[in-house]
């Protein structure tokens, strides 16, 4: 059985996100505000249906999805693209897959401990963060 993704999430820590956001051609402005924000993650996990809400005071973005089903992701408000997404798991490893402009998009969750874990790929750039349960 995959790990429990279920609760809710403050960010405790971010690293190489500007680089990222560069990688997916955010503009300046944007990523200067998104810098500065420490988003929470809302996470409803039953069965292979979940829904990830990223809250925060600027802006949210919600992922509601089935496991292993692809389907077109509207990143408005991201970086204003369409890709198709499909996410898996790899063992304890909630794994996603962006196929659009961006070569290498995607990222991937994991649970370790009280945190959870967020690898976010574009481009050849990497940028990690990580949440505590609260």
């Amino acid at each position: 059985m995959p790990v429990d993704l279920n609760g809710y999430w403050k960010m405790i820590s971010s690293d190489n996100f500007e680089d990222y956001l560069k990688a997916l051609d955010v503009n300046v402005a944007v990523r200067k505000i998104a810098t500065l924000l420490k988003p929470d993650k809302d996470i409803s996990h039953v069965g292979d249906h979940i829904v990830i809400k990223t809250l925060s005071t600027f802006k949210n973005y919600n992922m509601d999805f089935h496991v292993g089903k692809e389907f077109e992701e509207d990143l408005s408000g991201v970086d204003d693209r369409k890709c198709m997404t499909t996410i898996s798991w790899d063992g304890d490893k909630l794994v996603c897959v962006q196929k659009g402009e961006i070569e290498g998009r995607g990222w991937t969750h994991w649970v370790d401990g009280d945190e959870l874990h967020l690898e976010l790929r574009a481009g050849g750039v990497v940028s990690q963060q990580v949440f505590k349960k609260s």
